[in-house]
């Protein structure tokens, strides 16, 4: 369903220029989620970006659906690929009502049976009628993420990309919105890319992962494998350690040895 080959993507020019993401190749069945893992600014985001079309220039091959992305991609892109952000405040209009946030795609689209279709996917994540007519800020954290996704899933994707839909919400809403992600995706069948810093995130979403660092990837996993604690390489071994909480012990020894 997903195909990458050699993405690349820089920011800036000349000796001042940044390579973001640079080679990365990977394939996502159909009906798979895959995760991308590694420390902030390891290009994440970047790849995920390029593949929503949000940043047009990239070079290497990328294919949705077996059909090549176009840079920009047409409208019939957006029925089938739609992305939920980080933080769902900012990508939710704070003018905009629950109600016209569902309608406006559907308009777009030209879909029809319009009233019934906001009301199917509000109560699918869980918001329901009452919540139909307020505005985000009268939202909690946990609310507008639902919100966010209903909204993705209100065009009927068959791709949802995820860029750490969980870490701007409380612990306590976390489980939430990843059980809601995990229904909705056996639900509808869907084939998700998921960002995250977060292995138990991954874990609990993932079949399987890859490990990114300084704008590559430097192995994939089954989440079989991320479970047992088997890594391929020293640097997703550190990443294993670092998500099982603060230690003494390895805290003393990156400090005497240096980053890794």
């Amino acid at each position: 369903m997903i195909a990458v080959q050699e993405l690349r993507v820089r920011f800036g020019q000349g000796a001042g220029s940044v390579q973001a993401v640079d080679g990365v190749s990977f394939d996502v069945a159909e009906g798979e989620t895959f995760g991308l893992v590694g420390e902030s600014g390891c290009g994440k985001s970047t790849i995920l970006r390029a593949l929503c079309g949000l940043n047009p220039a990239w070079t290497g091959a990328v294919a949705i659906a077996g059909a090549p992305l176009a840079r920009p991609p047409g409208r019939a892109f957006f029925r089938r690929v739609q992305m939920v952000f980080q933080d769902p405040y900012a990508s939710l209009h704070p003018r905009h009502t629950v109600n016209t946030t569902l309608m406006e795609p559907l308009a777009i689209h030209g879909m029809d049976d319009r009233d019934r279709r906001v009301a199917e996917v509000l109560l699918q994540v869980g918001l329901g009628p009452a919540f139909r007519y307020r505005y985000p800020h009268q939202l909690s954290g946990g609310q507008r993420q639902r919100l966010a996704i209903a909204r993705a899933l209100i065009l009927e994707p068959r791709v949802l990309l995820l860029d750490e839909p969980t870490s701007a919400l409380d612990v306590s809403v976390q489980a939430e919105i990843l059980n809601l992600l995990s229904d909705i995706r056996a639900a509808r069948g869907l084939t998700c890319l998921l960002v995250s810093h977060d292995l138990a995130v991954i874990a609990h979403l993932c079949d399987r992962l890859a490990v990114m660092q300084h704008g590559r990837i430097v192995e994939q996993l089954d989440v079989g494998m991320l479970a047992g604690g088997r890594t391929n390489t020293a640097y997703g071994t550190s990443l294993l350690q670092a998500s099982l909480g603060y230690d003494r012990r390895l805290a003393r020894a990156g400090i005497e040895e240096g980053p890794i």
